[in-house]
């Protein structure tokens, strides 16, 4: 019951903020032109302020019992909100009562002082300690919030942990689980207590990412309540879930280098990708610019009850992404429920051996799409054609198909095509050059790895062709 009511912290806080700031601009128009009459609307503004600061401090204190933020702000913010909430009741009656008319002028100002003072604490619990500075992290280039993962130009010489998992950590994870706020009550913002867990115990067993409550939770469905990090905000990318899994299946180490680690053929992309990453040159945005109407209710629900996962690829965008993984007994013919919204569609998962040509052609008139799946797929060179009227298409992934490089050659006119994913397929050895050529722009991964011994006896991935 207490952990329900404190949930309801953040509905009311914002109220008191918004009629005591009123409150305060009123007050102050009254002062600068006397002759102006706001009493009845600063009475009002003040007893509207004061008891939603009373509800926000009762909410409050039972938001802190939950332990998943830092005690020391908790107190603060605490404290200065029962000062914000005694500040507006003394204020309310004085005014009221129309005494000690010379003390409502200090009064405001000291009520506002403790309104900003409170809600930039909360802030700082919420969103973390820098969150008014973390816009300007591009000019004082000092941004303490999140690291950029750069190109690493030998990534077998990079630290394991500090250079490629605690980036990626503190990108999609630290938000939630850092000094000042412990969601679960969980900090991964140090290595010890990463290692030590939260309230549902340890997160990381060295050696057992399968075990692992923080791979197990990264793979479920981004619907499910227990799915991290929470849907609405960014997700791990699928080498970045490799990477993690790799790092936990090593040991989870924190002193050791990439080439100390053995490597198996499921991390060497994305170890690759690491060092093939451009260091400056920013990646296209997947979602197209330009605003898409609302996809109909009904169309969606159509495709929803085939068992497929329909999403909007973010809270502010009407744009969806599709995966037909999880749907069973799908068909070819199915994918024409697509069609009334394929103006919505970006990006699209089919990964069934069911999928052939004929859904190529469904496909092919979904203007929109940027990142299209179809590894394991019976799509053969004729079939591929077809996605040659995808225009903004960037990635594709073409992993366990039958495409050759002839086929896959039809699509070099498509000039935004960034990540091409091939390998297990028909292009053979002698073909790389020739693509390469083709796609000039483009990162095409071939998976044909070869890694020799150094003579430090550590092992180099590097790839057969590119």
């Amino acid at each position: 019951m207490f952990p329900l009511i404190g949930h309801f912290h953040p509905v009311f806080v914002h109220l008191p903020i918004g009629m005591l700031i009123l409150a305060f601009i009123l007050q102050f128009i009254e002062k600068r032109k006397p002759g102006t009459n706001f009493e009845q609307a600063i009475t009002l503004s003040l007893l509207m302020g004061m008891i939603s600061a009373v509800i926000s401090c009762i909410t409050g204190y039972f938001l802190s019992r939950s332990d998943d933020y830092d005690p020391q702000l908790v107190n603060q913010h605490q404290w200065l909100g029962i000062g914000v909430a005694v500040v507006a009741i003394v204020l309310y009656f004085l005014r009221k009562k129309h005494t000690a008319p010379r003390w409502h002028w200090p009064l405001m100002i000291v009520l506002i002082v403790l309104v900003a003072a409170t809600g930039h604490i909360g802030g700082s619990l919420t969103h973390g300690s820098d969150y008014l500075t973390k816009p300007f992290s591009g000019i004082t280039n000092r941004d303490t919030t999140v690291l950029q993962q750069v190109s690493i130009p030998d990534v077998q010489e990079a630290a394991a942990y500090a250079q490629i998992i605690q980036p990626l950590l503190q990108n999609k994870c630290y938000s939630c689980h850092n000094k000042n706020k412990q969601k679960g009550g969980l900090r991964m913002d140090e290595q010890a207590l990463l290692m030590k867990g939260g309230k549902n115990g340890v997160i990381v067993l060295p050696g057992k990412a399968g075990e692992s409550e923080l791979i197990k939770r990264l793979l479920l469905p981004r619907e499910h309540d227990d799915h991290m990090p929470p849907k609405e905000k960014p997700q791990l990318t699928d080498h970045e879930i490799a990477l993690l899994h790799w790092w936990i299946t090593s040991g989870a180490p924190f002193d050791k280098k990439v080439k100390d680690l053995e490597q198996p053929a499921a991390v060497k992309p994305a170890l690759l990708a690491l060092q093939n990453a451009p260091a400056e040159k920013k990646a296209p945005a997947t979602i197209p610019a330009d605003p898409v109407s609302k996809a109909d209710d009904s169309a969606v629900k159509r495709i929803k009850d085939l068992g497929v996962v329909i999403l909007p690829v973010s809270q502010s965008s009407h744009y969806l992404s599709v995966n037909f993984i999880t749907a069973a007994g799908i068909q070819n013919k199915d994918l024409q429920l697509l069609l009334p919204v394929k103006k919505q569609l970006v990006w699209i998962k089919l990964g069934n051996p069911v999928i052939n040509d004929s859904a190529l052609t469904v496909i092919a008139q979904c203007p929109n799409i940027t990142r299209l799946q179809l590894e394991h797929t019976n799509i053969t060179d004729a079939g591929l054609k077809q996605l040659t009227a995808l225009k903004q298409l960037q990635y594709l992934n073409l992993v366990g198909t039958k495409i050759s490089a002839q086929g896959l050659l039809q699509l070099k006119g498509l000039d935004k095509l960034q990540s091409i994913y091939c390998y297990r397929s028909a292009i053979r050895k002698e073909d790389w050059p020739q693509l390469r050529q083709a796609f000039p722009k483009a990162i095409i991964d071939s998976g044909g790895y070869q890694v020799p011994a150094l003579p430090t006896d550590t092992m180099e991935v590097k790839p057969a062709a590119r």
